[in-house]
């Protein structure tokens, strides 16, 4: 039962920030697809840090390192720079007064929205929300600054995936904010969590160019499952792909890549029965602002972020050390009797 429960089975810690039931998702008790339909992520790092539904003031200074990025350096290589930098040297945010938590939650989103900022060589705008923030280093144009502000919003926490499992451990060994979200931040480096969606971006580029069934099958010979399609708690359909699909298809019909998405969706049910999930979403999102492919990872990360915060504040405030048992299956140690005999 306990080695199930670390794949996708029992719950096995406490959490008050979000539930994932009946194909929905809840932030606090909030519905998080109402939510992205007029909240700020700001007003969802209120709700997840302090239970209240309101925004939190999100500092302008950021303790970022001097060093110069190289121009080869990913904006997440950025981000890891930053939060080791800050880490070390931002001695307010090392304040681990439950008080003191949810602001020093802020100063650390603040730095990842600052390190974006200053890789594109444009400077902070403290009168800006931060997905406004985010839009004017893209330079994206209103509309598509709002796709950004749902986006976020929908990725702001999502229970107990492996970031958030990862922020949550480092936070109980008493280790700061800064280190609980690198922790989270290097958890997206792998295929099965944040790449997957820069997988999906390949996919959904290929099908508009080949066409849906040609593309899966190229995809699938290489990665060996359907990036962007199927997701274990949604058997029904990820209802923040859902929200965000939907969003495009109204606003932004004359994409060409959301044929190609239209496409591939129509063929995956069909074939295999799943439904789109948040990577394909995240790909999609790219494809309208214009891409690089960096950019899924990116807004994965920055959004995801909140909820990192939320689940480092969570377990500070719980004050155990995460530190499950291991079942050896290993060599018998020499002269002791195996178990059962």
């Amino acid at each position: 039962m306990v080695r199930g429960a670390l794949t996708w089975g029992a719950p096995v810690l406490e959490s008050a920030l979000t539930l994932i039931t009946d194909g929905r998702l809840y932030y606090r008790g909030h519905d998080a697809v109402s939510l992205a339909e007029s909240r700020t992520l700001e007003d969802v790092a209120g709700l997840l840090w302090t239970g209240t539904l309101r925004p939190i003031p999100v500092p302008l200074r950021a303790h970022l390192a001097l060093t110069p990025l190289r121009a080869e350096d990913s904006v997440l290589e950025g981000f890891a720079h930053a939060l080791i930098h800050a880490g070390a040297r931002d001695l307010q945010a090392r304040d681990a007064r439950p008080e003191a938590l949810p602001a020093n939650a802020a100063r650390v989103l603040s730095l990842l929205f600052a390190v974006n900022e200053r890789v594109h060589g444009i400077p902070a705008a403290p009168d800006l929300t931060l997905h406004e923030r985010l839009g004017r280093t893209w330079g994206t144009s209103p509309l598509q600054t709002d796709l950004l502000r749902r986006a976020l919003v929908l990725l702001a926490d999502h229970e107990l995936n492996v970031s958030s499992f990862t922020a949550r451990c480092v936070a109980s060994s008493g280790a700061g904010m800064h280190h609980a979200v690198l922790g989270g931040v290097c958890a997206l480096q792998g295929v099965r969590h944040g790449l997957s969606t820069e997988l999906a971006y390949e996919l959904l580029e290929l099908a508009a160019q080949q066409g849906a069934a040609r593309a899966l099958s190229s995809v699938m010979r290489r990665a060996r499952y359907l990036p962007g399609f199927g997701h274990v708690l949604y058997p029904e359909g990820d209802p923040r792909a859902r929200a965000l699909l939907e969003f495009m298809t109204s606003t932004c019909p004359d994409v060409p890549a959301l044929s190609a998405a239209q496409a591939l969706c129509e063929e995956v049910r069909r074939e295999v029965g799943e439904h789109p999930n948040i990577d394909l979403a995240l790909a999609l999102v790219v494809s309208v602002l214009g891409g690089p492919i960096e950019r899924g990872l990116i807004l994965f990360a920055l959004g995801r972020t909140v909820g990192w915060l939320g689940h480092a504040i969570e377990s500070s405030a719980q004050g155990r050390l995460i530190r499950p048992r291991a079942k050896y299956v290993g060599p018998v140690p020499i002269g002791k009797t195996p178990p059962g005999e």
